[in-house]
């Protein structure tokens, strides 16, 4: 190639496909909103374009894709920590969130949940919670990509009265961003224990008639799943696969109890797991046996939940957490290694959204979903092996730039698309309203 929009020369490339592959002083081309080469930087000398960046000490790696959260949820961060789940959910989050929530709240929340999440090297997120249409006005405003999975339950919000109210109002949201080049949207039923049987069936038929993601929680906590017995005679993935809601677009969020049979089923339909370690800690919740669902074949993505569960929305955090969990559960220190950790920060994220084919992994052709993290630090010298290096030395703070389909969305660490001080302001004054409250 001889022209490009922009070309970024590295010390590093870390394209995540191959595993494991590093790339020393290579270049990387960006045309309209695609890879458009990887070369030698030598070989880079002779492409003319727009913009070129110098990013010696640099490492170029695929956006990280965090694969479950709750956006808005930012404005409740440290609002009751130390609680069990559903202490922590009945007692304390529901009640504040049916005082508080509003689009107005929804949005000043995910602003600064984006902020967070751009700063933090995160180019696309799942997001699950109420007035979706707002988290995807503020999605666009910040050009990140996004998941959004609308929310379904059987009790009532500011959002929606029942399940078909929830169910009505996300498809009609499907079909105002189905054109949308940064935004899908697919089902978000809530979990096994708030919605209820005919709901559940009425999702999975849709789902599969519109060929959409499902993204739920489940076997979150032992209780639940002791619940589930209890009521239905049955375990709760048991009982969603009988209802026709596990399949290859599923998406089982925490997992943290799955049995033998369980992993080969999931293996066998190809459904994924996302595991959100920091918020299964901190919550009490348990342990994902993640080596043994990879060893089984099952797609495993990596989430941190809501800042009000874990709290931060930092996926360098996160890995480094699943990666020594994994490590100390197993009592194996090869259990879970950085480039596995890597992938699902990346690829597997996108192999759980259906975006595999364009975003997770630095492949020309794919979409210009790039980050890049300075290795010249304190943190992370001296430099024998950039993955690891990623996965277990790097925080947000050393990651610089940011792409998303080829736009600059932070430089420098400096955001682009958003007024931080404004989206730090407006949270400020959610935390007097709801203290006060």
């Amino acid at each position: 190639m001889t022209r490009a929009d922009t070309l970024i020369h590295a010390g590093h490339i870390i394209p995540v496909v191959p595993r494991g592959e590093v790339l020393e002083n290579h270049s990387l081309a960006i045309t309209d909103d695609r890879i458009s080469a990887i070369l030698p930087r030598d070989q880079a000398q002779s492409v003319a374009a727009e913009q070129v960046l110098d990013l010696p000490g640099h490492a170029l790696f695929p956006g990280f894709i965090n694969s479950h959260g709750h956006a808005p949820m930012s404005l409740l961060r440290g609002y009751a920590d130390d609680l069990a789940l559903m202490p922590w959910l009945e007692e304390h989050i529901w009640p504040a969130e049916m005082q508080h929530v509003s689009a107005e709240f929804v949005r000043d929340g995910a602003e600064l949940a984006i902020a967070e999440m751009l700063r933090g090297g995160t180019t696309c997120f799942s997001d699950m919670y109420f007035f979706p249409n707002v988290v995807a006005e503020a999605t666009h405003h910040a050009g990140m990509r996004c998941q959004l999975s609308f929310p379904i339950f059987d009790f009532a919000s500011a959002w929606g009265a029942d399940s078909d109210d929830y169910i009505s109002k996300g498809l009609a949201l499907r079909d105002d961003l189905k054109h949308s080049e940064l935004v899908q949207v697919v089902f978000g039923p809530h979990s096994p224990y708030t919605v209820n049987e005919a709901a559940l069936g009425k999702v999975a038929m849709l789902a599969a008639e519109l060929d959409l993601p499902i993204h739920i929680h489940l076997h979150e906590t032992q209780q639940e799943i002791e619940d589930s017995i209890k009521a239905h005679g049955q375990r709760p993935l048991a009982r969603l696969n009988e209802l026709g809601l596990i399949g290859p677009r599923t998406q089982c969020v925490h997992m943290t109890s799955v049995e033998a049979d369980e992993m080969a089923l999931l293996a066998e339909v190809g459904a994924h797991v996302i595991h959100c370690p920091e918020s299964n800690m901190k919550l009490g919740s348990g342990r994902c046996p993640v080596p043994a669902l990879l060893g089984a074949g099952v797609n495993v993505a990596l989430g941190t939940d809501s800042a009000a569960s874990n709290n931060d929305l930092s996926l360098p955090g996160e890995m480094r957490s699943a990666a020594l969990l994994a490590k100390l559960s197993e009592g194996d220190a090869t259990a879970l290694p950085a480039a596995t950790v890597l992938e699902m920060a990346t690829i597997n994220g996108a192999r759980a959204m259906g975006l595999q084919d364009q975003i997770g992994s630095l492949e020309v052709g794919k979409l210009a979903d790039l980050v890049a993290v300075d290795f010249a630090q304190p943190e992370t010298q001296p430099l024998y092996n950039p993955v690891s290096q990623l996965v277990y030395a790097t925080d947000a703070a050393q990651l610089t730039h940011s792409w998303v389909g080829g736009k600059a969305l932070m430089a420098d660490r400096q955001l682009l698309s958003l007024d931080l001080d404004d989206v730090l302001t407006r949270a400020n004054r959610w935390a007097q309203t709801i203290v006060s409250a």
